[in-house]
């Protein structure tokens, strides 16, 4: 067997270890109609060295997933729940029960994060070089041999270290930024990378130069990923695992090959289907009916029994469990084992 296939076996394996398990994750905020809950009792398990992809439409609460993992959800945000990080050979770690000073240090050290828009991530003031040293400094990291590290990090991005490290972020383009960012939040060492629609703001032939940088430097660097955005195409050009979700909650969770060819939940088949598709032709798509619910106010039961042409009775009254599928797939869903007559994909390709 070879590296690939060892490690496409441990990160698709559901007794792999976990670097991180997050235990009835929510966020709430507390506002003058009442509380919004923008992240509802998430259980998930991310397994070391994979990529895990979390997928969902504008405001189903992707963005809000990764502020929790680093506990850095901005005041007056309320998380509750647990997030333990399990690093190899060492203690657990409840990432909630750190002192500010612990947490300012793990951010950097274990769990590190790329933010949407690296523009605004950079201080327009200070050379690339010197974001680099600053983040050294703070962290008692030794300067030269990080500033070694930042140098092939860069290379690994296919960038100039000599050029970028000595230039402003304005005298980079988009994509140059993005990578930069991506080669600053690994500088310390990071066991985990969470990267939240780091290409968002690129065009289509940069993000998917950086979809496959992303895979190169996983393997050359044994990280483990969690990449968070609403393109589904993207993310399955580099996920090991991707996880759904809609309304604050996780819908689906499986490796990428179930999810692309064997969906269990209708809100993932209705993504599929209105995604555009070079294998369908246009007036195949469809538009989902309806529109996410309001955190303030989500439905009881099921929460996409509102806009899913197989809800019942059941669907709006009865929350379903998380069940599994498959050893490797899970679906909130009462009626999963109907969707392929009721919601049938769109292209052969994914049936």
């Amino acid at each position: 067997m070879s590296e690939d296939d060892t490690l496409q076996t441990s990160v698709t394996d559901p007794n792999a270890d976990a670097i991180v398990r997050c235990r009835d994750l929510s966020v709430t905020f507390e506002m003058d109609r009442g509380t919004s809950r923008v992240l509802n009792g998430v259980d998930i398990d991310i397994r070391r060295n994979e990529i895990i992809g979390i997928v969902g439409e504008s405001g189903s609460g992707k963005s809000m997933l990764a502020s929790a993992m680093l506990d850095a959800v901005v005041p007056p945000g309320i998380t509750d729940g647990t997030i333990t990080f399990h690093p190899e050979g060492g203690e657990q770690v409840d990432i909630f029960d750190l002192s500010e000073d612990e947490l300012r240090e793990f951010r950097w050290e274990e769990i590190s994060m790329v933010f949407q828009g690296a523009l605004s991530s950079f201080n327009p003031t200070l050379d690339i070089g010197g974001h680099f040293e600053e983040t050294l400094e703070a962290h008692g990291f030794p300067i030269g041999s990080g500033m070694d590290r930042a140098a092939e990090l860069l290379s690994d991005l296919y960038m100039d270290p000599e050029r970028v490290l000595k230039s402003y972020p304005h005298e980079l383009s988009g994509g140059m930024k993005q990578r930069a960012l991506i080669a600053l939040a690994l500088i310390l060492e990071p066991d985990v990378l969470v990267m939240d629609e780091p290409t968002a703001a690129l065009d289509l032939l940069m993000q998917r130069s950086i979809v496959s940088l992303l895979a190169d430097i996983r393997d050359k660097y044994d990280l483990t990923m969690l990449f968070i955005t609403h393109d589904l195409p993207l993310v399955t050009k580099l996920a090991d695992r991707i996880g759904v979700l809609y309304a604050f909650e996780l819908a689906e969770v499986g490796t990428t090959e179930e999810i692309l060819l064997n969906p269990r939940h209708p809100y993932t088949r209705a993504l599929l289907n209105a995604t555009p598709n070079l294998d369908a032709p246009l007036e195949d798509m469809q538009a989902i009916q309806g529109s996410a619910p309001d955190p303030v106010d989500v439905p009881s039961g099921c929460p996409y029994h509102e806009r899913c042409p197989l809800a019942t009775m059941e669907c709006e009254h009865d929350k379903p469990p998380m069940e599994p599928t498959s050893t490797t797939h899970d679906v909130a869903c009462h009626h999963w084992d109907d969707v392929d007559d009721e919601i049938p994909l769109t292209t052969e390709a994914d049936q």
